[in-house]
């Protein structure tokens, strides 16, 4: 249902995020962060716009990255492609959740359906 696309909407958004700071990290050779403020339910590159995640998702789970205080975390991402590894919890009120996975050393992210295990 629309609830659904909601949860995945929110995970993909996270995970192209990711994906552009990981490449403009490379192709700028500087250092790019990407911080997650689950009180706010917001996500944001260091340097640019926050998005404010949908009233029917939210960041449920933070596994990895540094804390920023006020329960944000933040995961950096470095020129060489690597990235500081973790997984980032989606959900939904009906229990759907998705997974964003970023890989440490390659740096790829993925997203999977399905709380962490």
């Amino acid at each position: 249902g629309i609830r659904d696309r909601e949860v995945r909407q929110s995970a993909l958004a996270l995970a192209a995020l990711a994906r552009e700071l990981r490449s403009r990290a490379i192709y700028d050779g500087t250092l790019q962060g990407l911080v997650l403020n689950p009180s706010e339910n917001t996500i944001q590159a260091s340097a640019g716009k926050r998005i404010l995640l949908s009233d029917e998702a939210k960041i449920s789970a933070i596994d990895g990255g540094e804390p920023m205080g006020q329960g944000s975390r933040r995961f950096l991402f470095f020129p060489n492609g690597s990235t500081v590894g973790g997984e980032i919890g989606i959900s939904g009120r009906e229990g759907l959740a998705y997974t964003v996975r970023l890989q440490p050393l390659s740096g790829r992210v993925e997203v999977v359906k399905g709380g962490r295990r």
